[in-house]
């Protein structure tokens, strides 16, 4: 079990469940886009920006523009005080602190996003998601949107345990890393120009990342003493739950790899294992 109770919660948390629908829009802070690379430098780009390089002159050199999100009217909200709420909250603190340590030892300041949470459907700058879609993270406002439903998701699809959802919240914190860095971006803009089976596999190469990200997140928490004997189990088995193969046998789909857009189970779970044992972003190279 997370060792979660009397840790600091992130200030970057909003409620809007119970009633409070609408868009929930945040501004940047600081934060840089990449522009149009080719995947084989995307990979390249992260590393670089990992280690210090300076992100502006090597978007420059290939032709990248910024782009800025707009501040917008914060949503009138609480902080959760229920206990699902309060350690999401909580595991969002956690983030913070690994990914503002890691951005600070290359050099750059990390820009925390925020995270909202809500009851059935929201309405983000990428549109309007039901519960039905699932944790998401949307680059256009820089948030991460959970409907705590998806804790009871979890337990259907086999993974139950409050490290499963740990797991599930850090990973959409690596999307926003990857947003942070360009390669977000760089993937889109490749997708674009690409068939649908490229496109799909680099969707994977994309979440594989993220399940890395996460682990990275997972291997400090442990450092930190938020982290329990059998809570990486719980880890990995979320990442199976979750693997594309294993969700359309569930589903009686025929499993088409062509098809797949999140990676197999057996792909989520050794990133997410490389994450955690190297704590090291250099390991997550899933574009390689």
């Amino acid at each position: 079990m997370v060792q979660w109770r009397g840790r600091r919660k992130s200030g970057n948390i909003v409620d809007v469940r119970g009633g409070q629908s609408g868009r929930s829009r945040g501004g940047r802070r600081g934060a840089v886009a990449g522009g149009s690379l080719g995947c084989g430098t995307l990979i390249v780009v992260l590393i670089a920006v990992l280690l210090g390089a300076d992100l502006q002159s090597i978007l420059g050199l290939v032709g990248g523009s910024q782009q800025q999100a707009q501040v917008d009217q914060q949503p009138t909200a609480t902080p959760p005080s229920d206990d699902a709420g309060e350690f999401t909250s909580v595991i969002l603190a956690s983030t913070e602190d690994v990914w503002n340590q890691l951005f600070r030892a290359s050099g750059y300041q990390y820009a925390e996003p925020r995270l909202v949470l809500y009851t059935d459907q929201v309405r983000s700058a990428c549109g309007i998601n039901g519960a039905a879609t699932g944790p998401f993270y949307c680059p256009a406002d820089q948030q991460v949107y959970i409907d705590l439903s998806f804790l009871r998701e979890l337990q259907r699809l086999g993974a139950p345990g409050d490290f499963a959802f740990a797991y599930v919240v850090a990973h959409e914190i690596g999307h926003h890393v990857q947003t942070l860095t360009g390669v977000s971006q760089q993937v889109s803009q490749a997708q674009r120009r690409s068939s649908q089976s490229r496109a799909n596999q680099l969707s994977v190469l994309l979440e594989l990342q993220a399940d890395c990200y996460a682990g990275v997140w997972a291997h400090y928490a442990d450092q930190d003493g938020y982290i329990e004997p059998g809570d990486i189990e719980e880890g990995m088995q979320a990442a199976a739950a979750i693997g594309d193969d294993r969700l359309a046998r569930m589903s009686g789909r025929p499993i088409q790899p062509d098809g797949f857009t999140h990676g197999t189970s057996a792909q989520r779970m050794q990133w997410f294992r490389t994450g955690y044992q190297t704590g090291d972003t250099d390991s997550c190279d899933t574009f390689r």
